[in-house]
């Protein structure tokens, strides 16, 4: 792309246009829908829930090793909150 406004030259990539319809067609297909549909059930919510509602946007830890714990604990607390409230669910329904 240029300023001018004489001379200028349109190109189509071809193989980008290949690539672009092949992952169309493996996403508009049996299996592509049974993976998209796979992924809205996953642990996303559970990332969104840590991240947002829990105010935790940083790891505060550094190395590998340090930061599989700090995550472990933090999702080990989620799990523990989510059994929390559904022992008080289940004594108030009692």
């Amino acid at each position: 792309c240029h300023k001018s406004q004489n001379n200028r030259i349109i190109k189509v990539n071809e193989e980008l246009t290949f690539f672009h319809k092949e992952v169309i067609d493996n996403l508009n297909s049996i299996t592509g829908a049974l993976l998209r549909m796979n992924r809205s059930i996953q642990t996303e919510g559970a990332f969104g829930t840590i991240k947002w509602n829990r105010n935790y946007k940083r790891l505060r830890r550094r190395g590998f090793d340090s930061v599989m714990l700090e995550f472990g604990l933090i999702c080990c607390g989620f799990n523990l909150h989510k059994y929390h409230l559904k022992n008080q669910a289940a004594l108030k329904a009692a």
